[in-house]
C-alpha cells in the first residue's frame, strides 16, 4: 500500500508533463544543452518519486512482516528494488 499517493500521482503527472516538453524541444528543433537539461529535470523528477515509492515500500516491509520471518531480510529486499531501480 502505498501511503502518499496523491503525492506520488502528482509527481507522475508532473514528470509526464515534463516528458511531453522534452518532446516538443525535440521536434522544435531546439538546442541540445536545452533539451539536456529539461531531460536531467525529468530524471531528478522520477528519482524522487523512486525514493517516496521505496520509503513507502521499507515502511510497508516493517509494519507488515510476518511472524517468524527475519525483518533485515525483508529489509534487505526492499533495499534491492530501490537500488535495482538506479
Amino acid at each position: 500500500m502505498i501511503c502518499d499517493e496523491k503525492k506520488i500521482i502528482n509527481r507522475l503527472n508532473r514528470a509526464e508533463g515534463q516528458l511531453r516538453g522534452v518532446t516538443k524541444m525535440i521536434e522544435e528543433g531546439q538546442d541540445c544543452k536545452d533539451v539536456l537539461a529539461q531531460v536531467t529535470a525529468v530524471r531528478s523528477s522520477i528519482d524522487k518519486i523512486v525514493k517516496l515509492i521505496g520509503i513507502n515500500n521499507l515502511l510497508d516491509c516493517i509494519d507488515t512482516l510476518p511472524e517468524g520471518l527475519d525483518g533485515q531480510e525483508a529489509l534487505e529486499e526492499a533495499v534491492e528494488l530501490i537500488v535495482k531501480s538506479r
